[in-house]
């Protein structure tokens, strides 16, 4: 299925369906959340589904990923957050580790994850 900007175009497809249902069942699996009813007098941080075709080399499509993200877009800093972080591998540091495993004769292994989070304690009430 190609693009499309709607979530009301994307329900009408059973391949993105079935993306949305893999995006949910991987929050079960690795225990994501907990429902709660919502806090009173505190904002709520909202969620938005984004959609994206995985392409070959071909331009064919291989793969629908649908993602359930928070509208961070609606938080304040300060209130909502303190800091930030996104968990991107620069090449330089990629360079650095394949020279290093080349030099002690290590194997490399390439893996395609399909969800990753990070897993940690908070220490302040998380609202979305």
């Amino acid at each position: 299925m190609v693009e499309r900007k709607s979530i009301k175009e994307e329900l009408e497809h059973a391949d993105w369906i079935t993306a949305m249902q893999d995006e949910l069942a991987g929050f079960d699996r690795n225990e994501l959340w907990t429902l709660v009813p919502p806090p009173q007098h505190h904002p709520i941080v909202g969620t938005r589904w984004v959609f994206h075709n995985k392409l070959d080399d071909a331009c064919i499509i291989i793969q629908n990923n649908a993602r359930l993200v928070a509208k961070g877009f609606t938080q304040i800093e300060g209130l909502d957050y303190d800091e930030t972080f996104v968990p991107v591998a620069r090449l330089e540091a990629i360079r650095i580790f394949l020279a290093y495993a080349a030099h002690k004769g290590f194997k490399v292994f390439q893996m395609d994850v399909k969800s990753a989070f990070l897993n940690g304690e908070l220490d302040t009430e998380v609202y979305l």
